[in-house]
């Protein structure tokens, strides 16, 4: 598929999810077309809080801000959501010993599937877009997902009745990292962490605001959440848990 195809694709993707979204709840107009990439004012609005480089989408046309809030407990779709639940070598360790295996290799065996698939990190006037070409253990969403189902929306079996995860204290890292999406790059022979949102279109907690005075307490919780799954990733890469190739 060519970038353009992928584009198109994924743009029909959003759209959906958009309008499935919209049947419960109110989307601004404005959020719907940031989601669909309609709108051309879109600058990206860097943000160091702790050791994460946020990057806000800020509309120069309206001079306004988008931002995130969580609706728990109206609201679970990152449980239904997700296309994926990869696993950092931690999250290994720590699930299988909640989950009462005696090892991590039958772990491995009854619970997870390897998959691969394509991110993108948002380009920035600094920086050109990357894509990433990813290869992770991932944890079973039913007791049957296999590589076949990879990046198809299902319901978490660990979400209960009540909207709470059943495994909750053990939960794979890219749960809590939801909506954000993040890497590491180098920079002046540093390692730094850099976050965006995932605009998927499935989640309803977006608004528009003209400051971020209100929303950088949200921020600073989320960047010990997002460096720790970062640097997570990382080691998982390291001790060949995973692999990373980027174009």
């Amino acid at each position: 598929m060519t970038p353009t195809g992928r584009e198109s694709e994924k743009s029909d993707e959003v759209l959906i999810a958009l309008d499935n979204l919209s049947k419960k709840w109110p989307i601004d107009p404005i959020v719907r077309d940031v989601h669909l990439g309609l709108r051309s004012d879109i600058q990206d609005y860097l943000l160091k809080l702790n050791q994460v480089t946020y990057h806000i989408p800020y509309l120069s046309e309206t001079a306004d801000f988008v931002v995130w809030n969580c609706l728990w407990p109206d609201c679970h779709n990152c449980c239904e959501k997700q296309g994926r639940l990869p696993l950092t070598s931690k999250d290994l360790s720590v699930i299988s010993k909640d989950l009462g295996y005696p090892n991590r290799t039958s772990f491995l065996r009854k619970e997870t599937y390897i998959a691969t698939w394509e991110s993108t990190a948002a380009a920035t006037t600094h920086e050109p877009q990357l894509i990433t070409t990813l290869t992770m253990i991932n944890l079973k969403r039913t007791q049957t997902e296999g590589e076949a189902d990879n990046g198809r929306q299902i319901a978490c079996r660990f979400l209960d009745k009540n909207g709470s995860c059943s495994i909750n204290s053990s939960k794979p890292g890219v749960c809590s990292l939801y909506p954000f999406f993040s890497w590491s790059q180098n920079e002046n022979n540093r390692l730094s962490v850099h976050a965006s949102y995932q605009l998927t279109g499935d989640c309803p907690g977006f608004y528009l605001t003209k400051t971020l005075d209100d929303y950088i307490p949200i921020l600073k919780n989320y960047s010990e959440i997002i460096y720790n799954y970062t640097m997570n990733v990382n080691t998982t890469l390291r001790e060949s848990f995973a692999r990373i190739d980027i174009t």
